[in-house]
């Protein structure tokens, strides 16, 4: 008699779903920083900052990060796409760039008018991997009559959202990269200088024969100080140190004496002591100050050519 014994092979598989991904990212951002900038000339004016990137695998595979660094308009607002700092109600413009040519900006997928944020690839074969970008700013040209004083913008709380997931082959979208969320506080400041620039054109009093009457003539000093900033302009007693109206001008042995004021009539002197100084306020625009010479009747020297030289002092 034959037993048959039968037995059951049992056959199951496990079905694993896709492992966790375990990377994470973390980030941080230099303040940046303008410092003290003169912009009474009306020129752009640069700086940098610098992000800084780790991630990391501990599962070990064979992974890339895609990492969207989204960097909004920050606290002080930005115009048409144009970042701006603030001190009270008083603005400066600026804005963030992707490369050193400052010509893409460095923008949000939240908010495209700033541009788009660059995406960060990171292949991820080791347990840990860094990495780090130039952030460049620019303040922009033509703002001389931004007033002076400290300007901040700060990237606080949701100012700042890089985002970051794993892929294997094929990068996304930034639009599409929306997972772990990861705020990055910096600021962004610049101190406007008070600042003045100063020029002076000549006084020539022409050709003459006889000094038997009055001649007169004007110059100008020309000035570009910051906005709302007070100045004072004082010139000084020449190179023979004279009061304001009889300074010298000189040739050999000989001299002619005239006078700077700073009124059409040539009643208000204009030299370094009280009540003798000309003031104003800027306004980061070219302003212009004329002096007023007069070459008294006097004496008549021997014939050649007089000159002399005033230093203009402007304080602020």
């Amino acid at each position: 008699m034959k037993v048959l014994t039968r037995a059951a092979l049992a056959i199951t598989t496990f079905l694993f779903g896709t492992p966790v991904l375990a990377q994470s990212c973390s980030f941080s951002m230099s303040d940046m920083s303008f410092g003290f900038v003169n912009l009474t000339s009306g020129s752009a004016v640069d700086t940098t900052a610098t992000l800084s990137v780790t991630c990391s695998n501990p599962l070990s595979l064979a992974l890339s990060v895609r990492i969207c660094p989204n960097i909004n308009a920050g606290s002080g607002g930005q115009s048409g796409g144009i970042r701006r700092m603030l001190q009270g109600s008083n603005i400066l413009n600026y804005q963030l760039y992707q490369n050193s040519g400052r010509t893409t900006p460095w923008g949000s997928v939240t908010q495209p008018a700033l541009g788009s944020p660059p995406p960060i690839d990171m292949a991820l074969p080791l347990l840990l991997n860094s990495t780090s970008r130039t952030v460049y700013g620019r303040i922009t040209a033509g703002q001389a009559a931004a007033a002076r004083g400290p300007y901040l913008s700060s990237f606080a709380g949701a100012e700042t959202s890089f985002t970051y997931t794993s892929f294997l082959l094929l990068a996304p979208n930034c639009s599409d990269v929306t997972q772990n969320p990861t705020q990055v506080p910096f600021n962004v400041t610049a101190a406007v200088s008070p600042t003045c620039i100063v020029s002076a054109q000549n006084i020539n009093f022409g050709s003459h024969g006889v000094l038997n009457t009055a001649v007169d003539a004007t110059g100008a000093i020309a000035l570009t100080c910051t906005s709302n900033l007070n100045y004072s302009v004082a010139l000084n007693g020449g190179l023979s140190n004279s009061p304001p109206a009889s300074r010298q001008m000189v040739l050999a042995g000989g001299s002619i004496t005239y006078g700077l004021y700073r009124d059409v009539n040539r009643t208000n002197v204009w030299g370094s002591a009280a009540g003798q100084i000309a003031t104003g306020t800027g306004t980061g625009s070219l302003q212009t100050l004329t002096v007023y010479g007069r070459v008294p009747a006097q004496n008549t020297p021997a014939p050649g050519v007089y000159s002399d030289t005033v230093v203009v002092t402007v304080s602020y």
